[in-house]
């Protein structure tokens, strides 16, 4: 296959470890969090998966905003006015504020995580204070405007880029399988947030579904070629394991569907 594969870095912010695991974390240290959109490339075509946040949503929640996600697909030649497919893995504000930059996109999303996102759930505040409300009210209004494609199960809605089901995280989260001349890439998104969420089992703290959240786990590694093959949703290593799309965006946008680093 011919895809190429973009992570695209757009935000980041400091933490600590006991952050990033249900349990905390007995060797407490910092342990900083980037933020990503994807893009996937197929000669003319391109599929956009997840759209961030914008600068104003960084300023709220105490983010620092790098660049806006949207203007710089730009660097990767991608006219975000002309996408016409926009995956999004769920509805947490880090992957779905941008949305109406893209006015000819359709959004593909799985109808669980919007039940979940307008349903009782949200009247608790530990499981709401990772969606925006407008966020959330946006996509209801591009539903109505018959722009949102629901999608259940595994789904193949373009040749060789498959749509996973998997929830934990969020109830209606999806992860998206690539094939690459390399093998089948697996963009996580938030099923894992880290490397070292996967590799030790350990979920992160975010969750709706602790069951689920390692049941994903599984379901990465059956799609990938192998667990090299699998790229986190929020890890900074991914800027250190690919290569740059070019030197002048080192540090911004790397290629995935490029074999890792040595």
């Amino acid at each position: 296959m011919t895809h190429e594969i973009y992570a695209l870095r757009y935000a980041r912010r400091d933490a600590r470890r006991h952050q990033h695991f249900i349990g905390g974390d007995p060797h407490d240290g910092p342990m900083p969090m980037d933020y990503f959109v994807w893009a996937i490339r197929d000669g003319a075509r391109v599929i956009v998966v997840d759209t961030g946040f914008t600068a104003a949503v960084a300023r709220k929640r105490g983010r620092e905003h790098l660049r806006c996600p949207v203007e710089s697909l730009a660097l990767l030649g991608i006219d975000a006015a002309a996408v016409t497919d926009v995956v999004l893995t769920h509805l947490h504000y880090d992957h779905v504020g941008n949305f109406d930059r893209f006015p000819q996109a359709n959004f593909h999303l799985r109808e669980a995580e919007l039940h979940y996102a307008c349903g009782h759930f949200m009247r608790h505040k530990q499981l709401r204070h990772s969606f925006e409300v407008e966020d959330v009210t946006g996509i209801i209004r591009m539903n109505y405007a018959e722009r949102v494609l629901f999608h259940e199960g595994v789904v193949e809605p373009w040749p060789g880029i498959r749509l996973h089901p998997t929830g934990g995280h969020s109830a209606g989260l999806q992860f998206v399988s690539v094939a690459t001349a390399r093998g089948s890439v697996v963009l996580a998104s938030d099923v894992t947030h880290f490397y070292e969420n996967l590799e030790s089992g350990r979920p992160y703290t975010t969750a709706f579904h602790v069951g689920e959240m390692l049941d994903g786990f599984d379901r990465l590694r059956a799609a990938a070629s192998s667990p090299a093959h699998i790229i986190p949703g929020h890890d900074p290593l991914v800027m250190q394991r690919y290569p740059a799309v070019s030197p002048d965006l080192e540090g911004i946008a790397v290629r995935l569907d490029l074999a890792p680093l040595a």
